[in-house]
């Protein structure tokens, strides 16, 4: 790219900062467990419907022992009762929040495959694996009472979805108290207590993790707040009736419910609306991802992947153990539902009224009634999807869990941390934004990223190095490094710098944001990978200009021969970095 070309557009658009997310693990526990009921670090008394997040200097997993989980969104923020607050684990308050989503979750893309790491869940403890698992997993975990508590990704990579029944494997994400578990494992952790076998009674001995979301700020609509709520039937393993919130509430336990213009509860997607509530009896949502298109209300998508061009919201959930529609003939499948399946809603013209299974249990290496378990299968309490890993160390692009789990990295000392990370604790850092909306794509070419280039993707710029707390940088350690992934192989890329956000403005093939005085910090090569990396040193190499508390946003710039709409260069997002 010509100097003179950044420039002028960086003139124009200078000035135009935005304010910035910051990335979190959010999850809330179940009624049943100890949490409920413990202050957190402030001293308020958790609730069943408290959004949390792990008391860490980057809200994000660590190694135990740890503190009590902090509080992030009272139960009152989502427009719920506050009486609950300070009742005890066990008892059934009128607050229990079963899913949660911000509205920002990574798109599922059309013909790309679901890599592994790409999907995080959880199941609770009466829940086991298919055991095909080659190493600590919901199959090693159930056993020994760990289950519940934990999170678990797609050990494999997935062919595109819909993926039916097969085989699956999965492995360790996040513990519930980042200790090592009796069956050796250990990961970092949340600070929820284990272990809780699968015995009924009340309370239970741990915890069920019982929402989910990891935010990652991918787009404009990472700040919604959309969640379900409790049935009140008799669990059918448990013994004893479920919570009861959502219709305590005024609602169903299958509807999507968000903060009203007065505070209370509203419904957002209904029941119905996704092929819920419709057999005999009543449906509990019990999962959630969500992408939030940004056009006020729900757009249902009734056809697979037509929320890519913006039109409709991509929602994709799970049900309960209990549910009426398990058992039904799934509308893309014709397959009987499962409590573990990934669902969408109903497809036009599909084998069913019913939702379609977009992801099979039996895919993440979960059990189920359809492959011959017994009476039930395994429970999908909680998930989400990723653009990006969540924990890698050694920033290799690759989730370190599922790294260890595939024998890519060595992990002598089996706590789920590649041996190659030593000394300060390291992760993901910074805050993306600029990508590829279908509104700012140059020609249409969107994608959660950079625009969509000549491989037929988008690239993807992240940043990795000492957590400074809050997910920031360490000034001091310098030791960022940005990798930009996807871009076509034999190319040459630049990565630049800016102390401005502002556009997005059409350059190329894609979009540039990164504004202000820009600092270019070097050219590269782009090999058959597709993938380069820079840093660490980035801030004595621009001169001196990044100080400690400031924030400056990145990108990379880089040839697009063949590009799809006839440029000859385009962009990655951007990524803003505050370096403290």
């Amino acid at each position: 790219m010509r100097p003179t070309v950044i420039a002028i557009a960086a003139a124009a658009l200078a000035g135009t900062d935005a304010a910035q997310a910051q990335s979190r693990f959010l999850f809330s526990v179940d009624w049943q467990g100890p949490t409920v009921g413990t202050p957190d670090p402030s001293g308020t008394p958790i609730t069943e419907g408290d959004i949390m997040a792990p008391t860490t200097g980057s809200s994000l997993p660590a190694l135990g022992p740890l503190p009590t989980p902090s509080i992030v969104l009272p139960a009152t923020a989502l427009g719920l009762p506050g009486f609950c607050v300070g009742h005890p684990g066990g008892t059934p308050c009128v607050v229990d929040v079963d899913a949660f989503s911000r509205g920002g979750d990574a798109y599922f893309q059309p013909n790309l495959p679901i890599r592994d790491g790409q999907l995080v869940f959880s199941v609770d403890e009466f829940s086991y694996g298919t055991g095909t698992s080659t190493h600590f997993s919901v199959d090693t975990e159930f056993p020994v009472g760990n289950g519940g508590a934990d999170t678990f990704t797609n050990q494999t990579t997935l062919p595109p979805a819909p993926v039916g029944p097969g085989p699956g494997m999965n492995t360790f994400m996040s513990d519930g108290d980042g200790m090592i578990s009796a069956s050796g494992a250990m990961n970092p952790g949340i600070g929820l207590k284990e272990p809780n076998g699968p015995l009924s009674g009340l309370p239970d001995t741990g915890d069920n993790l019982d929402a989910l979301d990891i935010v990652e700020p991918i787009g404009p609509f990472t700040g919604g707040r959309f969640f379900s709520l409790d049935a009140g039937w008799v669990d059918p393993l448990e013994g004893f009736p479920n919570s009861g919130s959502a219709l305590a509430n005024g609602f169903s336990a299958a509807d999507v419910l968000t903060p009203g213009p007065a505070g209370a509860p509203v419904v957002y997607a209904p029941a119905t609306a996704l092929g819920l509530d419709i057999a005999l009896g009543e449906d509990d949502l019990d999962a959630l991802i969500l992408r939030e298109n940004g056009v006020p209300g729900f757009q249902p998508s009734n056809a697979l992947y037509d929320w890519m061009g913006g039109a409709k919201d991509m929602l994709v959930f799970s049900v309960r153990r209990g549910s009426a529609v398990i058992g039904m003939p799934d509308s893309i499948f014709g397959l009987p539902i499962e409590e573990g399946d990934l669902l969408v809603p109903p497809i036009a013209g599909g084998a069913s009224p019913f939702p379609g299974i977009f992801i099979a249990a039996e895919s993440l290496g979960l059990a189920t009634l359809r492959s011959g378990t017994g009476n039930h299968g395994a429970d999908l309490n909680a998930a989400d999807s990723l653009l990006r890993p969540m924990l890698d160390c050694d920033m290799d692009s690759v989730e370190d869990s599922v790294a260890i789990a595939n024998g890519l990295v060595p992990d002598a000392d089996s706590n789920g941390i590649p041996d190659s990370c030593g000394g300060p604790v390291m992760g993901a850092i910074g805050a993306v934004s600029c990508v590829c909306t279908f509104a700012a794509a140059p020609c249409g070419n969107s994608y959660p990223g950079g625009c969509i280039n000549a491989t037929g993707i988008g690239a993807t710029l992240s940043g990795f190095g000492t957590l400074a707390g809050g997910g920031a940088a360490s000034h001091p350690a310098d030791d960022l490094v940005l990798t930009t992934a996807g871009m076509p192989g034999g190319s040459f890329a630049m990565s630049f710098m800016g102390p401005s956000l502002g556009g997005p403005f059409p350059l190329g093939n894609g979009l540039l944001c990164a504004t202000g005085g820009i600092v270019r910090l070097g050219v590269a090569p782009v090999p058959a990978s597709g993938t380069t990396t820079y840093g660490p040193g980035i801030i004595a190499a621009s001169g001196g200009v990044i100080l400690p508390g400031s924030t400056w946003h990145f990108q990379t710039w880089y040839r697009d021969l063949g590009g799809p709409c006839g440029a000859f260069s385009n962009l990655s997002n951007a990524l803003s970095v505050t370096f403290l």
